[in-house]
């Protein structure tokens, strides 16, 4: 991605289908309240998160499959019609091996007939992975691509440090799967990212990799295992720095503002929402916008609202949209594409 200049031509791919699952039945934020011992209405008046979905008895890779799934039938398309899969998760089922084969395995794809692996740039990573992807189809390496994002937010959330911050998330799951097009000027006119590593740590699970050595310290490594966020460093970083990316953006796609039919955000919250269409000058009707109902799900977030998208009638053939997030590291990533 990077600084890459406006593309001379689209990449040609199209989304051939995409499908997204909740577990479970929505969980209020009263409901939270009385778990965490706040006062009734706390958590949605501080947060603007009304209810979201918790996985219970179900697994991340079960939440890729179904997704993946429903994905495959409304592109028309089996398993064995897909040549890659990408898991891109801020979160992986397992530190090793890497998610998307087992994803691979449990959607029946068989051993040597498919490429899988990794992509994770956190809460962007499903931008980042239908780039990759789209190039992949676009020079032959591949006819079909699936990519899926699953993620069990609630399983490191810190509900007695910072109860306003947990939450904001909700577990879920979606896919998409990209395939060639051969209609000129459609597919992906620009992909960017930037990152600010000046605020690294803003937003962090530290443990898990190499960082603290269970065996040595297991009580310091414990106690880096839950999610921490520190909202007002990333609000300033993304005040200063996000309307100048999508300016860069919409000029490396040849687009103004009001070419641009309808944006699929990261779900950060309602409140960053609300504050992107103050910041970026589109009006509201034109952001896709569930975060209310359904959380923060990290990198399932995009692909979610995609879906939805595209089975309310609002991303169909020759629609031009924008794709953008904001990600730990702290990187923004956009895609401008033409359906």
């Amino acid at each position: 991605m990077g600084r890459s200049k406006h593309l001379s031509k689209s990449i040609q791919v199209a989304i051939r289908g995409t499908g997204h699952f909740l577990p479970g039945h929505p969980v209020a934020s009263e409901a939270l309240d009385t778990r965490a011992g706040l006062k009734r209405g706390h958590l949605e008046q501080e947060t603007g998160v009304k209810s979201r979905h918790f996985a219970e008895g179900i697994s991340q890779i079960d939440m890729a499959v179904t997704a993946s799934q429903r994905a495959l039938d409304q592109a028309g398309l089996g398993a064995d019609d897909i040549d890659l899969v990408i898991s891109a998760n801020g979160v992986p089922f397992q530190t090793l091996p890497s998610t998307a084969p087992l994803v691979m395995r449990e959607l029946g794809i068989g051993d040597g007939n498919a490429a899988a692996f990794d992509v994770n740039s956190t809460c962007t990573s499903f931008i980042s992975a239908l780039e990759i992807a789209s190039r992949q189809v676009a020079s032959d390496t591949c006819r079909h691509a699936l990519i899926v994002s699953s993620e069990i937010a609630s399983r490191g959330l810190p509900w007695s440090e910072q109860p306003e911050v947990a939450a904001l998330f909700g577990d879920g799951a979606a896919a998409a799967i990209i395939g060639p097009d051969d209609r000129s000027g459609c597919g992906i006119r620009a992909s960017l990212m930037r990152s600010y590593p000046s605020k690294y740590e803003a937003c962090q699970i530290a443990a898990g990799g190499t960082r603290f050595d269970y065996h040595e310290n297991p009580d310091e490594f414990a106690r880096h295992t839950l999610f921490r966020m520190n909202g007002a460093d990333l609000f300033k970083l993304t005040l200063k720095h996000f309307p100048g990316f999508l300016d860069e953006l919409l000029e490396q796609a040849g687009w103004q503002k009001e070419d641009v039919d309808l944006v699929v955000p990261h779900q950060a919250s309602p409140h960053a929402l609300t504050h992107m269409v103050r910041q970026t000058g589109f009006g509201g009707d034109k952001i896709v916008n569930l975060v209310a109902q359904v959380g923060n799900q990290i990198a399932a977030s995009v692909p979610t609202a995609l879906d939805h998208a595209r089975r309310q009638g609002q991303a169909g053939p020759g629609k031009r949209l924008l794709m953008l997030g904001t990600s730990a590291g702290v990187s923004f990533s956009g895609l401008a594409m033409q359906m």
